[in-house]
């Protein structure tokens, strides 16, 4: 029994160990806004994150573990994700998964109008996101704990049975914001993740269409993917850029336009540019990152981006 016993806490430190020696460990939870749903960001450099779910997932989360192997950071990025589902569902089909250890930090999410069954009603949001908070800190009282606030739907604004309809699009941003400051101060969260305040600047700013639905203006992203719901390769990685200096606090402008994932995924270096600047103006404004944490970018070469895998 004593041996058993000594070979069993063996086991434990050495999983332990191995856990530490794999860098600051983040779970991302939440649904196809974080998977990547309709876009090639869905399946990208799957291989670089772990996918609780074993769905073969690589998504928002990988383009985040990409962008910290260039900045020279060291995170071991898991994500546990279920499309269409906010975090009532996580709370009670997945905590054996997302309790199976203790994690460093954690980026989450609800459902995009807020409560499928009540939209633009915060109430779910602020109870599951303390549900969630209480559940993680029984692994780890010291877990840093982040809520991302998700972007405006378009279809939820320019269709006629749109929960937002006839509104500004920048109004769903604003909403889903402040039910995540009311979710955040219950939780105890760190910090609201701005990336539906991201994507309204990119608008607001020329550099991101506004309605997809009359045609994508000349020289303009388009952040939405087809359904005007989930985002575009362009909305994802304006997202991760979001995620990427919420957590880590780097600027995103330091990755520069040469950045391996912009140009695996097809984006041009202008494009690229052009987003992490809205990033870094729109976590400036939040107080997420400074200019005085940019470093030089990195004059590019694809090349590079084999290695940074």
């Amino acid at each position: 029994m004593k041996v058993m016993a000594a070979l069993a806490a063996a086991v434990i430190l050495a999983s332990g160990a191995a856990g530490a020696a794999g860098g600051t460990s983040l779970l991302f939870i939440g649904n196809s806004f974080l998977f990547g749903y309709g876009s090639p960001v869905r399946f990208y450099r799957a291989d670089t994150v772990t996918d609780l779910n074993h769905e073969g997932i690589g998504g928002v989360p990988a383009l985040f573990k990409s962008f910290t192997q260039q900045a020279g950071l060291d995170y071991d990025v898991a994500l546990e994700t279920r499309g269409g589902m906010g975090l009532d569902f996580h709370l009670a089909e997945k905590l054996a998964v997302i309790n199976a250890r203790p994690w460093d930090k954690v980026v989450m999410h609800g459902y995009s109008t807020l409560d499928a069954a009540k939209p633009r009603d915060p109430a779910k949001l602020i109870a599951t996101s303390r549900q969630m908070a209480d559940v993680l800190r029984t692994r780890n009282p010291h877990v840093e704990l982040y809520l991302m606030a998700t972007w405006s739907r378009a279809d939820e604004t320019y269709q006629t049975r749109g929960a937002w309809t006839g509104q500004p699009i920048d109004v769903m941003a604003r909403d889903v914001r402040a039910a995540y400051d009311k979710a955040a101060a219950a939780a105890a969260v760190k910090t609201v993740i701005p990336v539906g305040e991201a994507w309204t600047r990119a608008m607001q700013t020329g550099v991101a269409d506004r309605n997809p639905y009359d045609g994508i203006d000349a020289g303009k992203m388009n952040l939405w993917t087809y359904d005007n719901y989930h985002a575009s390769t362009y909305g994802y990685y304006l997202e991760a850029l979001v995620i990427f200096g919420s957590v880590t606090g780097r600027d995103p402008r330091a990755l520069g336009q040469n950045e391996c994932s912009a140009y695996e995924l097809g984006l041009s270096r202008a494009e690229a540019k052009a987003l992490q600047d809205v990033a870094f103006d729109q976590l400036t404004a939040t107080g997420a990152v400074t200019a005085a944490d940019a470093a030089p970018a990195k004059a590019g070469n694809p090349d590079r981006c084999v290695a940074a895998r």
